[in-house]
């Protein structure tokens, strides 16, 4: 390894190696000057003294007795005290040395610095070295290696300084150090300048000094920086590897990251659990299961499946790519389990709720996350910000509020309510909930605010009907300095879509755009067009489509179908329904929404038509499940469904609420639906009485306590008939009625919702 060309080669280190060496070399193996050892008395000179061969404090008793040693008496002894980090036991050693005269020894004070440093004893070392009557590059490295470990980087460049005026010239280490240094500061600036001035002196090659421009680079985010000085190390080792295929990582490449593991591997150099952590991580940000599985065989080869950070990513790598036993068989056969083990398992089975079709089975993976969450404490273990950011997620799938009020107390006892994240994913938990008032008093609480937190209370209020607090919290925000995302316009256009405030929502838009320089995107333009649809102004409808940068999504064309139904222009909407049938789209619903315009039109010709369009494009039944949550048990609900407890009390009750809503005007709506069996001549034409969210409500009804509200998850959109039934059914009861359905959360109390009968289709 090259050293610095110098005039005083003498104070030079051929190569510095600072801690390997006091460890592996014998005290003879020093080099110390003939000039620097003391005349001793035959009587208490220990010519033979080998303190390896006695137990510790028999040495250092012993040193107590004589006045007298060779200066590489003290060599072990201070090993010991670093092995130990015994700052007393150093103190002692140094007022012995002090009495020999072995304070003059520059290895040995320059060892005492080192011990001083590593006990965290930096202004002891430091009074050491400046009292040293000569120093080499060991002595000054030493000192900066203590600071750069204790976070004093500065400290660190100050003695690099020093090192130079005195007229030392550092050694490669003593480079890397300072480099490293300029790493814990994130100061680029100051790392460009060491890198030219080893670039002078045509060492940018070597191991140490590229593997420490590597991690400086990567951690001020200039990952080509970081590659090319990877690449022009002579001599790669593991450490170069990791350095590398971290820094794609940690900025983003992960891509390049893998390609450089399989690279390190052609160069038959083996991988160790740094390596392989860092590769897994990579393979659950590209979702390579394949490549994953192949290096989780690489770490039972080579011995590493022990290792707890190593199974870790491997639970990362099998939750991301949606692999949920896989990962459940690894976390059960783990004997040490950390905090991250858990937090993987639970929020796996939180992501499994968004990946599954199925939404039954979407909250049986909310129920064990859940579970899981509750066994944390038979473990002893505390969960922390990301375990219950996790759990109260699972929470808002569900609107399981019970639940989420258990978490947030656990989170107040804690201490992690003041976390922003668990605040913020408290606020969204109530909100989906259906209770804005507790999402309120959350946001209220939280001592530090940020973008997500006024955006998810801005949406929340918008949600819930009330558009003018969400408006007045916009501009609260704007007060206050944080700046809103695109995000945060969705919120506040959909409280003006709320509030009919049409000129209102233009200005905003306007505003989002001239202001803060933030593109429409397709959501900002569903609320506007929703807006225009919902007060029949189907002709700006159209012009704010046109308008648009991008094609407009279905979505947005099955709202102006279903306005232009509303509104009576039927031979607009069937103009609309053409185009929408030209995306192809997949969506049940938005079929049906076709099927049920063209059965209401009478225009039976083109109801056949859309039989056999969503035959050829196998669309299927309308997969329409509900689920209400009561005393921790789940009970979910089909159409017409008879398989659950209590169906009979359930289904008289409901023919009760049906006679009781049509004494109050309440009209059956027919709607159009597939049937269970494709026979092409059958009739599809029903009048679907018992949907899955009527069976919910009233099996709320019978089972919660009077005036507790009832909250419903729904798999798909509440269809117009059923949301009208809803709606009366909240003023026969007195009850408040939440359903959260695929697109929206509807809130009834006393007859009104809080979507403004904008969130059904058909």
């Amino acid at each position: 390894m090259a050293s610095f060309p110098s005039t005083a080669s003498a104070a030079l280190t051929a190569t510095l190696k600072l801690q390997p060496q006091f460890r592996t070399h014998p005290p003879t193996s020093l080099p110390i000057e003939k000039s620097q050892n003391i005349s001793l008395q035959k009587s208490n000179y220990f010519t033979d003294f080998a303190p390896k061969n006695l137990d510790f404090r028999e040495a250092l008793s012993l040193a107590k007795e004589v006045t007298e040693v060779d200066s590489s008496f003290y060599f072990p002894l201070l090993q010991e005290c670093l092995d130990r980090t015994s700052f007393a036991d150093a103190q002692a050693i140094h007022g012995h040395a002090t009495k020999t005269g072995a304070q003059e020894d520059v290895f040995v004070m320059s060892f005492l610095v080192n011990v001083y440093a590593k006990c965290g004893r930096l202004e002891a070392a430091r009074k050491v070295f400046d009292n040293m009557p000569r120093r080499n590059v060991v002595g000054w490295t030493t000192l900066m290696v203590g600071y750069v470990q204790k976070m004093k980087p500065e400290n660190a460049i100050h003695v690099f300084q020093e090192m130079l005026y005195a007229g030392s010239y550092p050694s490669n280490y003593t480079l890397a150090i300072a480099l490293s240094a300029c790493t814990s500061m994130r100061s680029v600036k100051l790392g460009n300048q060491f890198h030219a001035f080893i670039i002078k002196y045509q060492i940018d090659f070597d191991t140490s000094i590229c593997n420490a421009l590597c991690s400086l680079y990567s951690k001020c985010g200039h990952l080509k920086l970081a590659l090319r000085a990877f690449r022009r190390i002579k001599e790669k080792n593991v450490i170069s590897w990791t350095a590398a295929i971290s820094a794609c990582g940690d900025n983003g490449d992960p891509t390049t990251g893998v390609r450089l593991f399989v690279d390190m591997l052609s160069e038959d150099t083996q991988p160790n659990e740094l390596t392989l952590s860092s590769v897994l991580s990579q393979c659950c940000e590209i979702l390579s299961l394949e490549l994953g599985t192949q290096v989780h065989s690489l770490c039972a080869k080579l011995g590493y499946l022990s290792n707890l950070r190593i199974r870790n990513s491997l639970l990362y790598l099998y939750v991301k790519c949606g692999c949920i036993d896989e990962a459940q068989i690894l976390f059960s056969g783990m004997d040490d389990v950390s905090l991250v083990s858990w937090n993987a398992m639970i929020a796996g089975h939180a992501q499994m709720m968004e990946l599954t079709k199925d939404n039954i089975s979407a909250c049986h993976y909310g129920i064990k996350a859940l579970k899981l969450f509750s066994k944390l404490h038979r473990f002893g273990m505390n969960p922390d910000l990301f375990t219950f950011s996790s759990a109260l997620c699972v929470c808002s799938r569900m609107a399981a509020l019970e639940q989420g009020e258990q978490i947030h107390a656990q989170a107040i006892k804690t201490g992690f309510l003041s976390e922003v994240v668990v605040g913020s994913s408290l606020i969204n938990m109530y909100n989906k909930c259906g209770s804005i008032e507790r999402a309120s008093k959350a946001f209220l609480e939280m001592s530090t605010r940020t973008m997500i937190s006024w955006t998810s209370m801005i949406t929340g209020f918008s949600q819930h009907g009330r558009p003018q607090q969400a408006l007045e919290l916009f501009e609260d925000m704007k007060l206050t300095g944080v700046r809103p995302n695109a995000v945060t316009f969705v919120g506040v256009l959909s409280a003006c879509r709320h509030a009919g405030m049409i000129s209102e929502a233009l200005t905003y838009f306007e505003i989002m755009q001239k202001d803060y320089k933030i593109m429409p995107v397709m959501d900002h333009y569903v609320c506007l067009v929703d807006l225009f649809v919902k007060y029949g102004r189907l002709d700006e409808a159209f012009d704010m489509i046109k308008k648009m940068d991008f094609e407009p999504s279905e979505y947005i064309l099955a709202s102006l179908v279903a306005g232009c139904r509303s509104h009576g222009n039927l031979e607009l909407g069937f103009q609309v329904a053409e185009q929408l049938l030209s995306l192809k789209p997949k969506d049940t619903e938005t079929y049906l929404l076709l099927l049920n315009m063209y059965h209401y039109a009478e225009r039976f010709e083109d109801v056949s038509r859309m039989r056999k369009i969503m035959k050829e494009e196998k669309i299927g039944k309308l997969n329409d499940w509900s689920w209400i949550s009561i005393k921790e048990t789940v009970y979910s609900f089909k159409p017409n469904d008879k398989e659950f407890p209590q169906s009979s009390l359930v289904y008289e009750s409901l023919e009760v609420l049906i006679s009781k809503a049509k004494n109050l005007g309440y009209e059956m709506l027919e709607t159009m639906e597939m049937s269970e069996e494709e026979e092409e001549e059958e009739k599809i034409s029903s009048t679907v009485i018992y949907h899955s969210e009527k069976l919910a409500i009233t099996f709320g009804l019978e089972n919660l306590p009077i005036f507790s509200p009832i909250r419903v998850v729904k798999s798909t959109l509440m269809c117009r008939d059923s949301h009208n039934f809803v709606k009366y059914v909240s003023t026969l009861t007195a009850r408040e009625i939440i359903v959260k359905d695929s697109k929206r959360l509807h809130k009834f109390v006393n007859g009104q919702c809080s979507c403004g009968d904008l969130g059904v289709f058909f």
